[in-house]
């Protein structure tokens, strides 16, 4: 198995993803990393130590987040970016992952990588915290704005296969994010989309309020990539926002910051549950190949979850089930 990885995307480049890399070398010895980016940059990251089975790509053309993603993709062919796509592409690596610009990686999928024949738009799938720690996986968090209700059908066939083969539930309870838990509840494609599943042969819950998807009524939740994008970064502002006042409250006084030592533990347990790092990054799923994006602020233990996704999704040989799923979807 063959990873390759942009190093030259996201906040913490290169460090935090050479730090990843390093650590999964170690830990995946049966997986060979490319790491494309900057050489000098990148040894420095790594402290001149480069493991065996990582193998070094220098690039110093970056695609940065304020490039227009189709036009950058076309322009820059030496980017890190759209060097790790080629490379999926022609066969000699399986996954690619990037932190970088999330345009410049859906665009490098569709036009480098290319679709599944039976998929016609991509879709986002990051993990979201959960209230029982468990996780839910939401689809489509941005990469189609105006999806059809078929591409709603499409992405919860594909989610569900996800879900089974890379996050281990052996019957995924798949979920439609509406306005009301009622059938007759949303918008026109929403209500199609509501039909389609009901006839489907997924384990179709219903609708759900976004109040319940995050107390883990679902374990699959699709809706179209605006609302999923919308749901996305509230849930991480949220998250950051409590803690935060968790902190400020904890650390307002002398007693407080003694409830703070006496529960420190279990604070830090909480924290954990609902850290989005600790769920990886998101695949494009409809891409064919591997396709995966870790979040642009991802630290080395984002990173590092991002990889060991990245790399069972290639061992369970999912993108061969997800295209399967599609021809006998009906």
């Amino acid at each position: 198995m063959t990873m390759v990885v942009d190093a030259m995307g996201g906040d913490y480049a290169p460090n935090a993803p050479v730090e990843a890399v390093s650590q999964a070398a170690a830990d995946f010895t049966d997986t060979r990393f490319v790491v494309i980016g900057d050489e000098q940059q990148i040894m420095a990251a790594a402290k001149g130590t480069i493991p065996d089975n990582v193998t070094l790509k220098h690039t110093d053309v970056v695609i940065s987040g304020d490039d227009e993603p189709v036009r950058a993709v076309r322009r820059k062919p030496n980017s890190s970016l759209v060097m790790a796509a080629t490379m999926v592409a022609n066969g000699e690596a399986d996954v690619m992952v990037s932190a970088g610009n999330t345009g410049a990686i859906m665009a490098a999928g569709m036009l480098i990588i290319g679709r599944l024949p039976t998929v016609e738009r991509p879709a986002l799938a990051p993990v979201l915290p959960t209230f029982d720690g468990k996780g839910v996986l939401l689809l489509d968090a941005g990469a189609t704005m105006d999806a059809s209700a078929e591409n709603l059908l499409t992405y919860a066939y594909m989610a569900t296969e996800y879900a089974k083969h890379v996050l281990d539930i052996s019957e995924p309870r798949l979920g439609l994010l509406n306005v009301g838990t009622e059938d007759s509840k949303g918008n026109a494609v929403v209500k199609q989309a509501f039909t389609l599943l009901s006839e489907s042969k997924l384990n179709f819950i219903g609708n759900v309020e976004a109040r319940e998807m995050m107390a883990g009524i679902a374990d699959v939740v699709v809706c179209d990539g605006f609302v999923g994008n919308v749901v996305l970064k509230l849930a991480e502002g949220i998250g950051l926002g409590l803690f935060s006042g968790i902190k400020e409250v904890l650390t307002s006084d002398f007693r407080s910051k003694i409830a703070a030592g006496l529960i420190g533990g279990k604070l830090k347990a909480l924290r954990k549950r609902y850290d989005w790092a600790e769920h990886g990054g998101a695949p494009f799923l409809g891409v064919n190949g591997g396709c995966m994006k870790a979040h642009g602020s991802s630290n080395s233990r984002a990173w590092y979850m991002t990889l060991a996704h990245s790399r069972k999704f290639v061992s369970n040989d999912v993108l061969e089930k997800l295209t399967a799923a599609m021809e006998v979807r009906t």
